[in-house]
Order: C-alpha cells, then structure tokens, then sequence
C-alpha cells in the first residue's frame, strides 16, 4: 500500500470497500464543477445519490436531466446518512446552518477542501464523522476520467472518527467516484488547506500571473511585439508545464534544448531569489496564522470591493487583450466551459 520513499499513505482500489455505501444516501449539496462529477460519479457506481439545491437555482434542471433525484439542503441532508458538502466556500457556513438540525448520530460530514473545518467557520457536531476527499483536478476531468475507466488522484483526510469508521467510509466514497484507481493520499484537513492556500498564492494563480506578466511587460518595453511577447511567456507556459507534470522538472529540462536547460539553470534563481522566498515564507505564514482566513471572510462580508476591483484590473491587462486577438486566429482554440452559480471552487487544485 505505501512506498518506503512516502511519508504518507497511498490507497487504492484494492484498499476501499463500496459496499460501505450499499444501504447508504449520499446528499451531495452543490452540482458546481466537483458537485455535477461526484453525484454523476456515485450514481453510476450504484450509490443512492440525491442532490441539494436552493429552490431556486438554475442547475435544478441539469440534475433532472442527468436523472438524479433534487432537494433543497436541507430536504437532502434529512434523507441521507452522507452528506457531500461541494458548494463554495463563501457559502458553505450558511449551508451548514440548514443542514445541520438533521444531521444524526454516525452520519458523515464530507468535504473536498478544509478551508471551513480548519479555519472554524463550520463546528461539526460531536456525533458524526467528518471527512474529506478532494480530487486533484477540476470535476469535469473527475467524470472524464471516471468515464473512460480511469481515475483522478485524490486527497484522504479525517477530522473526527465519531463512528470509529470514518476513514473506511471515506475511501469507499473516494472509489466510488473514481479516485482510488489512481491512489489516494492521506493528509489531514490543516495540511490540505494551508498547502493548498499557499500553493494558489504563491505559484498556481498568483504567482505564475505575476511572473507571466512581468516577462510580458519587460518584453514589450524593450520595444519586442506584444505577439512576440505573449507566445514566449504565456502561451509557452503550457508546453512547459505539461512536459513538467508527465515527468517532473528533470524531464522538462531533458526536453527543453541544451540553451534552454543552461539558460532557465543558471538565470532562474536571478528572478526567484532569496527574496522571493521570504516573501513565500511571509504569505505561508498569513495562511497558517488564519490572516488570510480572516481577510478573505471579511471581504465577502463587505461584498467583496477589493477582490472586485482587483478581478477588473486583471482583465484589462494588456496581454489578455492580446492574447485574446490571438488565440483567436488558432484552430485549436475552444470556447471556455460556462460555470454553473453553484460552481465550486475549482483547485489545479489547482486545482
């Protein structure tokens, strides 16, 4: 089941028992990017699945379409002895509070992200389990793989053990919705939401933005075409990436020409320097110590000024203009998928 080289367990098929979930509902609360991929994911896995929306949500439709059974959260969380609660995080305390009353001795509170577990939004009662499984990966590659019999890595993880079976309980949902055929790794609620904070901050979202376009800026103030200056920083970033993610950084650079290799060994630390770093250090701190916690709420409190006016400024920046124009021109260029109001959170989780 582990590898000697892991400092954490990895769990697949062989290590989760379905049947766990035969005599069982699961609510999944939220049909959002995670939510549509469990609740269609555990359907077809024979699980009972019932999905909780508000009265008036427009994804009502989408889930009498895909033949799944609809209440509100409440109505849900009352029919089931697992509940999946898959709709933001913004959202997620208020959610609970209508939940909650009908919440039952030994039933399962599970998550895909401990922000609100970890940070005290949510206070679980004594008398469940508490658990989660996050999906490393946005839930319509969740359902892809899921339907062509392949499986997304996931994350295992347990906050209160109120029946004694709570983990098991959690890997036969985490295989019921495809995860175990890949393998799942066990952490725990903080770990999961402070690397996952701190990953979003400082490189997934922020960081590469930042450093794609400050390489824009540089580029094209030193008189290079805007065109020039987006393929070499942005649109590169993907085939960098992908060849990164198939067989890590020592492979990117095995495929990358000996220029390249030489250029990103020996300049790559000129611009991610020691300051860099402590400025990392700075925002992992903010996240352990609940600062960014406390602000992020706060924002949404206030209707969310700062994120707004920040949310604008980024789409107005040169390069998603340019970029725009030219994907445009490109054959392989799609149209983005429209996310449902009830939509998750997605992590590169991120994802």
């Amino acid at each position: 089941m582990t590898d000697a080289d892991f400092t954490t367990d990895i769990y697949y098929d062989d290590d989760a028992d379905e049947s766990l979930l035969a005599d069982v509902t699961v609510a999944v609360l939220g049909y959002g990017s995670q939510g549509h991929a469990h609740a269609q994911n555990l359907a077809d896995s024979g699980v009972d699945v019932i999905v909780g929306l508000r009265e008036d949500s427009s994804t009502r439709a989408a889930v009498n379409e895909d033949g799944l059974e609809v209440a509100t959260p409440a109505e849900a969380a009352a029919q089931a002895e697992y509940v999946s609660v898959l709709v933001p995080d913004t959202i997620q305390p208020a959610v609970f509070e209508e939940i909650k009353p009908h919440l039952e001795d030994g039933n399962t509170l599970q998550f895909a992200h401990g922000f609100n577990i970890h940070y005290n939004q949510i206070a679980p009662p004594e008398n469940v389990d508490v658990t989660m499984i996050a999906p490393k990966s946005p839930g319509h590659l969740v359902r892809r793989n899921y339907e062509s019999g392949e499986g997304t890595p996931g994350l295992l993880a347990v906050y209160q053990d109120a029946t004694g079976e709570a983990k098991p309980k959690a890997l036969a949902y985490g295989k019921a919705i495809g995860c175990t055929r890949a393998g799942v790794v066990e952490t725990t609620f903080r770990e999961e939401t402070e690397t996952d904070l701190f990953g979003e901050q400082a490189v997934l979202c922020g960081g590469i933005a930042e450093l794609i376009k400050a390489g824009y800026e540089t580029l094209v103030e030193a008189g290079y075409s805007p065109e020039m200056a987006y393929f070499e920083c942005l649109n590169e970033m993907k085939l960098i990436v992908d060849l990164m993610y198939e067989g890590g950084i020592g492979a990117m650079y095995d495929s990358v020409s000996d220029t390249a290799e030489y250029g990103g060994l020996t300049r790559g630390r000129a611009v991610v320097d020691d300051h860099a770093r402590e400025n990392m250090r700075e925002i992992l701190a903010e996240v352990q110590n609940g600062e960014f916690a406390r602000e992020w709420i706060a924002e949404n409190q206030a209707n969310r000024p700062v994120y707004t006016q920040l949310r604008e400024a980024e789409k107005a920046h040169e390069v998603e203009a340019v970029g725009e124009r030219l994907r445009a021109l490109f054959a392989w260029a799609e149209e983005p998928e429209e996310e449902s109001e009830d939509d998750e959170r997605t992590r590169v989780q991120a994802d």
